[in-house]
């Protein structure tokens, strides 16, 4: 094993997805078969057609992953972050999602989550200059 050079990934080999694929096959040993990954891409549009917000994430494992959630300022307050991620959290349990996770900054949203039903399961401390990035997860069983 020590004729062996670290190189990086060609194109090709990225787009091909064989390293996905074959994590794949080994993950399926301990798990069984899942489906695929699904993406969950929403935005919202004002009237005028402005972007105002919208929500990133998939799901993966019976897991809702929340990448982004983002309400433009002028948009706050109204229920459009609650509108978007009960929309999300909608979409994931009919591809059969039983749980959502997500990390956020402590200067964002872990209040808005947590009033959500989203705990705190971890926490690193000083992340960005002395702002905790919290963890956070919810149950999406009914």
């Amino acid at each position: 094993m020590e004729n062996i050079r670290i190189t990086a990934a060609t194109a090709e080999e990225v787009r091909s997805g064989e390293l996905g694929r074959r994590l794949r096959h080994h993950n399926h040993g301990f798990v069984g078969e899942y489906p695929e990954q699904q993406y969950i891409r929403l935005n919202a549009r004002d009237a005028n057609g402005r972007s105002v917000g919208g929500l990133r994430g998939f799901v993966f494992l019976y897991w809702l992953s929340i990448d982004v959630l983002f309400v433009e300022a002028d948009a706050r307050g109204a229920g459009l972050g609650s509108r978007l991620l009960a929309e999300a959290e909608r979409q994931a349990i009919a591809w059969g999602a039983r749980n959502a996770k997500l990390e956020t900054f402590e200067w964002q949203a872990p209040a808005f989550y947590r009033r959500h039903g989203y705990e705190e399961y971890a926490r690193v401390d000083d992340y960005a200059s002395g702002f905790y990035l919290a963890s956070m997860k919810k149950s999406l069983a009914r």
